[in-house]
């Protein structure tokens, strides 16, 4: 039904995040953006973004999704009443679990080599 939908919140959906938020948000977003997206910053901005869009509730069939991930993304940064400082520490946390993911996943790697 929405074959152009995005299941989870992508890459090329940040850049658009940029002009909704002055000050640290907006060098942010253009410094991630400007990334490859498999860049550890890249990945870890999409993690926050996915927790908070809620991608992982959105259903195919649902209105939310038919919007697609960057009107979504927009609404929801649009929407949040939390500092900038606030945003900057849900991304570290964010770069924090991927960190943490993919040292388990090179530990398990070791111990089956």
């Amino acid at each position: 039904m929405f074959s152009r939908s995005e299941i989870l919140f992508p890459h090329k959906c940040i850049i658009g995040l940029k002009s909704l938020r002055d000050g640290k948000w907006s060098e942010l977003v253009e410094r991630v953006a400007a990334l490859p997206e498999t860049h550890e910053d890249s990945l870890s901005f999409c993690l926050m973004m996915i927790k908070l869009c809620d991608c992982l509730n959105c259903e195919l069939s649902s209105y939310k999704a038919s919007l697609g991930c960057a009107t979504c993304s927009k609404r929801t940064i649009s929407a949040l009443k939390v500092s900038d400082n606030v945003l900057l520490k849900r991304f570290e946390a964010a770069r924090q679990e991927l960190r943490n993911y993919l040292e388990q996943v090179e530990q398990k790697q070791n111990k089956a080599a």
